[in-house]
């Protein structure tokens, strides 16, 4: 991409849009997991009403904190610098 506002190319576009996708699916993954470890045995065990809601409360506060926290640890760590032009040179005059 240009400086200073240029157009973005149609690979970069296309980057951005698999990465909002990684992040965003990773993150579901993450949650849902860590739903399943902490709210799993209120619901598959016989457990008292206040253990229950207390269980399915603290996964949904866990799975929400690790949802966003994971999209935000994906979508702003750095990028890796442009490859350049031509395998082995690191300038296209070299």
């Amino acid at each position: 991409m240009e400086a200073y506002g240029g157009r973005r190319t149609q690979a970069e576009r296309d980057a951005v849009t698999v990465e909002i996708g990684y992040a965003l699916f990773s993150a579901a993954f993450a949650a849902a997991v860590l739903f399943g470890a902490v709210a799993g045995p209120a619901l598959f065990f016989d457990l008292p009403g206040l253990l229950s809601k207390v269980l399915l409360r603290l996964g949904a506060t866990v799975a929400t904190v690790v949802f966003t926290a994971r999209v935000i640890s994906v979508l702003m760590r750095p990028r890796p610098p442009a490859q350049p032009s031509q395998p082995g040179r690191t300038n296209p005059d070299s």
